[in-house]
Order: C-alpha cells, then sequence, then structure tokens
C-alpha cells in the first residue's frame, strides 16, 4: 500500500495505490455499518420488548439511541483529534481502532445476557464509546494513505461499502430476529449478535492487519524522542482538545448564512432517522405486518436503493441548475412521501411512501454537501464540512426524542402518537426546505 509523508505526498519508490488497497482503507464502514443498521432497525427494538412496557416502548427505544448518539458525538472527534497527534511504532490510527474493536466485541455479548433495560442501557453506551474510539481515527486512513487526487474516489468505495454493509447485513438479522420474536428461544438473538460480531471482527483483523502505516506521520507525541517533545497522555489530551475547539470557532454574525443552512440540514436529515428508528413499531402497530423485522428491513432496502439511485444524479443537476432549487423540491416531495406514508393501508403502498422519501432524502444529502462546499471558507474548508457533520449529528440525536411523545399521544387515542410523529416528518422536510432559501452565497 502506498505511504504517505506529512505534506500528503507520495514516498518516492512506493507501489502504486491499487483497487484492493481502497477496499482495505475502507472495509471497516462495511462492518461498523453493518452491525449499527441491525441494531438500531431490528435488535434493539425486539429485544427491548423483553423487558420494557409495551406502552413505553418508542420512549425506551429513544431514550436508548438519543443516548448512544450524544456520547458517539463527544467522543469520536475527540478520539479522532489525539490519534491526529499520536506516533505510534506501528501508525497513529490503529492502535486507536484495536482498542475500540476489542471493547466493542466486549461489550456486545450484554444486549443479549441480561433482562434489564438499565444493563442493556449501559452496555449500548460503552459499545457506542468503543466503536467510536475506532471510527474517529479510522477516518483518518483516507488523507494519510490515499493520494490527494483519489480522495473522491476512496470516499465513494467507502460510501458504497457502508450502504452494502448496512443493508445486507440487516435483512440477515430481521431474518433470524423475527424468529426469536415468535418465541422460539435465545438462540436466533445469540445467532443474530454472533454473526453481526463475527463480520465487524473480519473487517477490523483486515484493517489492522492488511493496512500499513508510516510511523513518522503526524504532530510529534508520545513516541518522540526527547523530553521536550514528550507531552505525555494528559498532555497529548490537553493539546488535542485545544486543536479541536480551534476547529469549530467561527464568526456566525458573519457568516450568518452558514447558520441557517446547519439549522436546515440538521432538521433535513431527521426525517430519515425517525423513521429508520421507529419503523418497527409503526409497522407492527399500524400497518400490522406479520414479521416485523423483516418488513422493516425490506423498507429499509427500499429506501436505501432509492437513495443511490438518485444521490450522483442530483449532486450533477445541482452543478448546473443550482443547489437552492434542488433541496427545495426535494424537501417537498419528502413531504409529499410522508403525507403518502400516512394515507397508506397496506405495505405495499408503505414500501412506495418510502421510495419516494428515498429519493428526496438522496437528493438532499448529496445536494446539501456541495452547498456546505459552496458556503466554506477558502483555506476552512474541514472546519465547515466538520460543523456540517455535526448539525446531522445533532439532529439525527433530536430525533431519537420523538419517542416518548408517540407512546404519550398513543395513549390519548390508539396509534395517534404515530401520526404525531410523521406529522414532525413533515414539518421538518417543509421547514428544513424552506431555511435554505434565507442562506446566501451558494450556487
Amino acid at each position: 500500500m502506498e505511504n504517505r509523508t506529512e505534506n500528503n505526498q507520495t514516498v518516492p519508490g512506493s507501489p502504486g495505490f491499487t483497487p484492493f488497497d481502497y477496499v482495505k482503507v475502507t472495509i471497516l464502514g462495511f462492518g461498523l455499518s453493518a452491525l449499527w443498521a441491525s441494531m438500531h432497525t431490528v435488535v434493539l427494538p425486539l429485544r427491548l420488548l423483553d423487558f420494557v412496557p409495551e406502552s413505553m416502548k418508542n420512549s425506551y427505544l429513544g431514550y436508548l439511541t438519543f443516548a448512544g448518539l450524544a456520547l458517539a458525538m463527544l467522543v469520536q472527534p475527540i478520539v479522532g483529534a489525539i490519534s491526529d497527534r499520536s506516533r505510534f511504532s506501528w501508525g497513529r490510527r490503529r492502535p486507536y481502532i484495536l482498542v475500540g474493536s476489542l471493547a466493542l466485541l466486549l461489550f456486545l455479548p450484554g444486549i443479549g445476557l441480561w433482562q434489564s433495560y438499565a444493563v442493556v442501557f449501559v452496555c449500548y453506551c460503552l459499545m457506542q464509546v468503543s466503536s467510536n474510539t475506532a471510527q474517529g481515527p479510522y477516518q483518518g486512513l483516507i488523507p494519510d494513505l490515499v493520494p490527494v487526487g483519489k480522495w473522491g474516489l476512496a470516499s465513494g468505495v467507502k460510501s458504497l461499502l457502508e450502504m452494502v454493509g448496512g443493508v445486507s447485513l440487516a435483512r440477515l438479522a430481521a431474518y433470524f430476529m423475527d424468529r426469536y420474536s415468535t418465541g422460539e428461544g435465545g438462540y436466533w438473538l445469540w445467532l443474530t449478535l454472533g454473526t453481526l460480531g463475527a463480520v465487524f471482527l473480519i473487517t477490523a483483523l483486515v484493517t489492522l492487519i492488511m493496512v500499513r502505516e508510516q510511523p513518522g506521520i503526524g504532530q510529534p507525541t508520545i513516541n518522540s524522542q526527547t523530553s521536550r517533545e514528550r507531552p505525555g497522555i494528559t498532555g497529548l489530551i490537553i493539546n488535542s482538545l485545544a486543536g479541536l475547539s480551534k476547529s469549530f470557532q467561527i464568526d456566525f454574525k458573519q457568516h450568518r448564512g452558514f447558520v441557517w443552512f446547519l439549522v436546515s440540514r440538521g432538521l433535513l436529515g431527521m426525517p430519515g432517522v425517525i423513521l429508520q428508528t421507529f419503523a418497527l413499531y409503526y409497522l407492527t402497530d399500524v400497518t400490522g405486518v406479520e414479521n416485523p423485522a423483516a418488513s422493516a428491513t425490506n423498507l429499509l432496502i427500499v429506501v436505501g436503493a432509492a437513495l443511490i439511485a438518485i444521490v450522483y444524479f442530483a449532486g450533477r443537476l445541482s452543478d448546473r441548475i443550482g443547489r437552492k432549487p434542488i433541496v427545495v423540491s426535494s424537501g417537498l416531495v419528502g413531504a409529499i412521501g410522508i403525507v403518502l406514508l400516512y394515507l397508506s393501508d397496506s405495505y405495499t403502498q408503505v414500501l412506495l411512501s418510502g421510495a419516494i422519501i428515498g429519493l428526496a432524502s438522496g437528493a438532499l444529502l448529496s445536494t446539501s454537501w456541495a452547498m456546505a462546499t459552496d458556503l466554506a471558507a477558502e483555506g476552512e474548508e474541514a472546519k465547515y464540512l466538520g460543523l456540517t457533520n455535526l448539525a446531522m449529528a445533532a439532529g439525527s440525536a433530536l430525533a431519537r426524542l420523538i419517542g416518548p411523545l408517540i407512546d404519550f399521544f398513543n395513549t390519548v387515542e390508539t396509534n395517534m402518537g404515530y401520526s404525531v410523529m410523521l406529522l414532525a416528518c413533515f414539518l421538518c422536510f417543509i421547514v428544513g426546505s424552506l431555511l435554505v432559501l434565507k442562506v446566501r452565497g451558494v450556487r
């Protein structure tokens, strides 16, 4: 695999970057996506039914996933920043990937071991901390090792592997978990957890064994030779946090349009997260499907296929006619998809609505990222794109808190909470797309 210097230049005499090298530096994304897509779509919703009240299932699921995502938002950038300043003998990324991967596999069985929401809550949160300890540094492998002109290609490979991993393993997990939910014993739960753990372990081993980092890359830190260059772990953490803090400092008064963009991006990302998180409960209670895990996963596949089909073309079209028309029209299409979902009285109609929402979400995903690039100040692109990611994560976290509202209104009238959930998705699409009109300085 091709190595890089601190200035991102190819080391003289190093071999060319082969197609397989792109897979090696991004394969961990397959394992992470496979694990978490299955966990959030089918495993956790069905597992919680073993020990939480039926009337509070959406609330407990919302609290659990909100806490996990909040920890992810905190841990991932911090550990990533620390790895930037690390200089271990076998690389600055892989030591953190090793520690995070081992810890994740250690806490994964906790999801199935105990009949206690509190213990599962703790295990899930520890899994999120572990996962993001690995994921933050892992995401630095592309700029570290891939030739500068090929970063877009590597990112495309990474996104493709993540989508394929999430969809394929979620469908297998659904097959297993539907049998678990019919009372056929814990065998199916453990088969699901074991399969997810094994897939993640394989991808982690490929990354740890086959990726070769250059030890000298990075800023002087804990393995430097002189005492002046040896701040220790405490100094390393303090310096990393200081650098991370500076990386998010922006004069928002001067860049007010970017603030509106961040709010819009957070809102537009919420409907997809809400529907994925509570799809299984919605399909069970409202649509009345016989195999809720498989049905929820099939919906995820339809949405994902529609998203993949449109994402490239929407980005190209936004280059021709501008970003705002695509974002506004896609937001309106997403709102129409929500209305159709509300009016659906069969599972086939639900899938059709999901396809429409997937098309809207795909167009929004590619176009809003292009808009973030337009708004980024010259020389500070990474800072602005980092804030865009943070806005997306914040919206995803808040989306989980719709769970208690669903349960509250369900007590007022049967399934009324799910109508409130769809209303929230509708408003997010409408308000999020209209806020884009306040943004200046984009194509």
